[in-house]
């Protein structure tokens, strides 16, 4: 096992994790599938936090870790293992003064790759984006996850075919939707084993209190910076939906400059834009880009002025993002 043990990560809490009631029903569902037989599949779209979650439960089983991210250019042999290099033996005899015996022996090097390894000592499988892997090359899953057998080539020393899986292997898996860009169709047979649990993006306290941990912003802060991503996200005009990734850059952002989210508010709203018009534009249209910093500025404008009216008594409501979102909703301006 020594020469495997650069392969495992140790399970252990993930530092800043948050844990709201939305994480704590996930992973709690995710680990009775998992005591119950059942491999997980944690599905959803870019920024739903499926890797993170993937890793924090991983870290609740409280096995070593074992992780793959898949890639088209994977052939089985990358999951399972293969001949690299080669074992070399030479035994010089001198027993006898006058006569020198020589051997040579060379011998292929058989190396286990990681799905090996996780199989062989009962380790967390943590596949990660699995289906960016071609469909050809995670057929050996099928023997693994069912008949709990992994297939192995006979070059492997002191094998007979075929591993047997150890009995505390897990498989976790997850995977972006199959219209992403480089994302392969998963096998019907494979899925069929899984339990997929559809992830969607995080609700506004979950995404507040991420903001917060990851970016030691003010809470009243945060909540500002979500509001307003959350608003575009669900105003249907960006090609690519920002994610609480954009409000944690946006967050980190201002507190290396110390300053408040309004003041100066020019700056303030320059983060905004550049930040937000990046993540929801990806092939870089000018035309798309250009119209994400207007529907960004009218937000920000509209927040800052619902923002001074409540801090100074015109409006019955408390300082809070989810009743900016809701103005904002009213007045149509995320359309």
């Amino acid at each position: 096992m020594n020469e495997d043990i650069s392969t495992v990560i140790e399970a252990s809490p993930l530092p800043d994790f948050v844990e709201t009631k939305y994480v704590k029903d996930l992973t709690y569902r995710a680990l009775t599938y998992i005591e119950a037989g059942f491999p997980i599949h944690l599905r959803g779209a870019s920024g739903t936090g499926k890797t993170t979650l993937a890793m924090h439960i991983a870290s609740k089983i409280g096995r070593p870790i074992v992780m793959l991210h898949g890639d088209a250019e994977y052939k089985t042999s990358d999951l399972v293992g293969g001949e690299f290099g080669y074992h070399s033996r030479r035994v010089v005899d001198r027993f006898q003064s006058r006569v020198l015996k020589v051997e040579e022996d060379f011998a292929k090097r058989w190396v286990d790759s990681r799905l090996t390894i996780a199989c062989k000592y009962g380790f967390t499988l943590l596949y990660d984006e699995f289906t960016r892997s071609r469909a050809e090359a995670n057929n050996v899953l099928l023997s693994v996850l069912q008949e709990k057998i992994l297939d192995i080539p006979a070059g492997r020393t002191g094998e007979d075919g075929y591993l047997k899986v150890h009995p505390n292997f897990v498989g976790i898996f997850t995977s972006n939707p199959e219209e992403y860009a480089g994302v392969h169709k998963a096998a019907d047979a494979l899925r069929d084993r899984m339990v997929t649990i559809d992830l969607d993006y995080p609700d506004f306290e979950t995404e507040v209190a991420i903001v917060i941990a990851k970016s030691k912003i003010p809470q009243p802060d945060a909540e500002e910076i979500v509001g307003i991503v959350r608003a575009l996200r669900e105003s249907g005009r960006c090609e690519f939906a920002p994610t609480v990734r954009a409000a944690i850059m946006i967050s980190k952002t201002l507190m290396v400059q110390r300053t408040k989210i309004y003041q100066p508010p020019n700056f303030f709203m320059s983060v905004c834009q550049d930040v937000l018009a990046s993540e929801t534009s990806r092939i870089g249209s000018r035309t798309n880009q250009e119209e994400i910093r207007i529907l960004v500025k009218k937000l920000v404008e509209r927040s800052r002025l619902y923002l001074e009216s409540s801090l100074s008594g015109k409006v019955g409501l408390s300082r809070n993002a989810e009743a900016n979102l809701h103005i904002l909703r009213s007045e149509k301006l995320a359309k």
